[in-house]
């Protein structure tokens, strides 16, 4: 059971730090292009589509499976592997979507002000600390993988 739990952990990890990536080199590259009020519409379009039922099992599945793992009592060289892809998973979707990407979201869906203003009080922030999370989850899925390799 306790490699199913990680392998679960390492499947949901992957496609979550993957769609972070995404809008890293491909989502947000291709929107900086668009005129500001296609950017907003896009942005505000998005956030709504995301909040969906394969999104939360990617999002809390993998480190759901992951610390469920972790508690089913590893121990040895892998355990060393599999804290840090927890702890580097929750810091990544978790507490930086939470601290800075959510609250960016409902900002600009909240905003009444020009699209141009709601444009520059989101999208350098924003984006800056989506790398951030994509790199920590990028990392966590490593370490996940490098845990299930040294078993």
């Amino acid at each position: 059971m306790t490699k199913t739990l990680l392998t679960v952990a390492i499947v949901l990890s992957g496609l979550s730090a993957g769609l972070f990536a995404t809008f890293s080199y491909a989502v947000m590259p291709g929107l900086r292009r668009t005129e500001d009020v296609t950017f907003v519409q896009s942005m505000r379009a998005i956030n709504v589509a995301i909040l969906n039922p394969v999104f939360a099992v990617v999002f809390v599945g993998a480190a759901a499976a992951a610390v469920a793992a972790l508690a089913s009592g590893w121990s040895g060289d892998a355990r060393p592997w599999l804290v840090a892809g927890v702890a580097l998973y929750v810091v990544g979707a978790f507490v930086v979507t939470g601290a800075v990407n959510v609250p960016r979201n409902d900002a600009l869906e909240a905003g009444m002000t020009s699209d141009a203003s709601l444009r520059e009080q989101f999208e350098s922030t924003w984006v800056a600390w989506n790398h951030v999370r994509s790199l920590l989850t990028t990392g966590a899925f490593v370490c996940l993988v490098r845990a299930a390799l040294v078993l």
